[in-house]
């Protein structure tokens, strides 16, 4: 039975009130002094609160951090800068000897999941300091005072926590900081201002001959949104960049991850670091993890190589879905697809990994691309062979079709971006031009001209292979997909003609760089 003892005690009060007020008393003084108890009890508990908070952030500051640099795979440059602006709390002596003056502060600057965090652990650790983390977001607050009185007390509570454990410094890490430390404009954020503020006065008390000594290290996606004051030398005096890993690096950090994993012993890491290109360290972690639950699914003793490629496709796309779509429309997808697979395999030759026809995140098919070399540089004939790629789907359904489908949208947000990004690098007959002066007719024009004559030479490069269009249909319809081993020999005999074993099939003329070169695609989706 529901107690309603509250609800009683609150309607006698209000009764017993009301009947004092009709006989003449006053209860002004009563009124006054309960409202008064009241927000004495309401503050108190958020006194409480805060506490708590604070009580967990200390007890989280508290783990001891045993992460060591050569822990973390993929940032061989990174680590190196951080090691040499750590030196001054490890290396004194030489510091003075060559009057070098310490720093107060690094900033860490690069996209998600690649290992900044990491990286300001394995300082504290190989500096032997104190660990005290926090987040941008646990700052700001509604009320005026409260952030900055939490920047004072996160320094104070490095000071004290370095000292008790007998430390000689404290690394201090901000993740988010441009949730703090963004430009102020003058507007209406003044809580923000006045955290950035007091985070601007901390970073200046820091003294260098003080013990323990301060180092503050923070970490953000968007760099161009701090404060110019924030990120000039005598604050953050060293900036560095956390880069997606290279081919390299994704080895390094893929066998780090598989230290504790049943791997196969057919299973070739370098492969998979090839076909996970443009992943980040925490996407890496994420495959092998994948990778595991499937074999485990499949009641396998050991992962191996099928089970890597369907993590890939699972970080990169999504996970399956039970979409059901018509014949009509899995005929449509699968010579969609084909057509970027056939225009992908003639620009740049083995490159397609694998062509699949079954629903995964919001695609109902794609084309996974092998890229063999990492690539951060590109040629006009390069990026005109991109365009082509993504324009071989609604190539091959006007072909066979007469017409697109929705499925395009994707692929032409692709294609336009190339060619702003050939505009804005002076690679179209605009010349030089910056992309800002541009008017929307002007982006309208060039778009179209350049889309429109690429597009027919993607339609007369195709046409030419029909045939491996209809081999290939019935094979992709029938298995819902093809490797690019597979793929590639469908496609040697395109007009019936067996070439020479090894040989591949006639290059495109519009591909003049290194056929092996990097693509630049994640999936195609339709």
């Amino acid at each position: 039975m529901r107690n309603y003892w509250k609800e009683m005690t609150i309607g006698f009060a209000v009764v017993l009130i009301a009947f004092l007020v009709f006989i003449g008393v006053n209860m002004i003084p009563v009124i006054l002094m309960s409202l008064i108890g009241v927000l004495l009890i309401v503050a108190a508990k958020n006194r409480g609160h805060l506490a708590t908070a604070s009580g967990e952030r200390k007890s989280r500051s508290r783990m001891p951090v045993q992460l060591s640099f050569e822990e973390i795979g993929g940032q061989e440059r990174a680590k190196q800068e951080l090691v040499e602006a750590l030196d001054f709390l490890v290396k004194q002596e030489e510091i003075k000897k060559f009057g070098i003056r310490p720093l107060k502060g690094i900033l860490l600057t690069g996209p998600p999941g690649t290992g900044k965090t990491l990286l300001a652990k394995a300082a504290a650790f190989y500096t032997d300091s104190v660990y005290v983390a926090a987040s941008g977001s646990e700052f700001v607050e509604m009320y005026v005072g409260v952030g900055a009185g939490r920047i004072r007390d996160l320094f104070k509570d490095a000071k004290q926590k370095a000292a008790k454990a007998g430390k000689t410094s404290a690394v201090i890490f901000i993740d988010e900081i441009d949730v703090i430390g963004g430009k102020r404009d003058g507007g209406q954020h003044r809580e923000y201002d006045q955290t950035l503020n007091q985070l601007l006065t901390e970073m200046d008390g820091i003294h260098t001959s003080e013990t323990p000594k301060i180092l503050l290290i923070a970490a953000t996606n968007r760099k161009e949104m701090l404060d110019s004051a924030l990120i000039r030398p005598g604050r953050f005096d060293r900036h560095i960049q956390v880069d997606l890993p290279d081919k390299k690096g994704r080895e390094h950090i893929l066998r780090i991850h598989a230290k504790n994993k049943p791997l196969h012993e057919s299973v070739d890491l370098m492969k998979i670091a090839e076909e996970s290109f443009g992943f980040s360290g925490a996407q890496l972690e994420s495959v092998m993890n994948e990778a595991a639950i499937y074999a485990m699914r499949e009641q396998s003793a050991t992962i191996n190589h099928p089970h890597l490629s369907m993590a890939i496709d699972k970080v990169m796309m999504g996970e399956k879905t039970d979409r059901e779509a018509t014949k009509e429309e899995r005929e449509r997808v699968a010579l969609h697809e084909l057509g970027h697979a056939i225009t992908a395999e003639l620009v740049r030759p083995g490159s397609v990994s694998t062509v699949v026809l079954s629903p995964r995140g919001q695609a109902l098919g794609y084309v996974r691309h092998n890229p063999q070399q990492d690539q951060y540089l590109y040629t006009r004939e390069f990026l005109e062979g991109q365009i082509m790629i993504a324009l071989g789907g609604a190539a091959a359904e006007e072909l066979f079709y007469g017409g697109r489908s929705t499925g395009s949208r994707g692929d032409f947000e692709q294609a336009t971006n190339i060619v702003r990004t050939m505009v804005e690098s002076g690679l179209t007959e605009l010349g030089i031009i910056d992309g800002s002066m541009m008017t929307p007719d002007g982006w309208a024009k060039i778009n179209s001209s350049m889309l429109d004559q690429l597009m027919d030479r993607t339609k007369s490069l195709l046409n030419e292979y029909r045939s491996v269009f209809t081999s290939s249909l019935e094979v992709l319809i029938q298995e819902e997909s093809l490797s690019g081993e597979r793929f590639r020999e469908l496609l040697d005999s395109p007009k019936g003609e067996h070439p020479p074993k090894g040989e591949h099939p006639p290059k495109s003329p519009f591909s003049k760089g290194d056929p092996k070169g990097s693509a630049l695609w994640t999936p195609e989706t339709v």
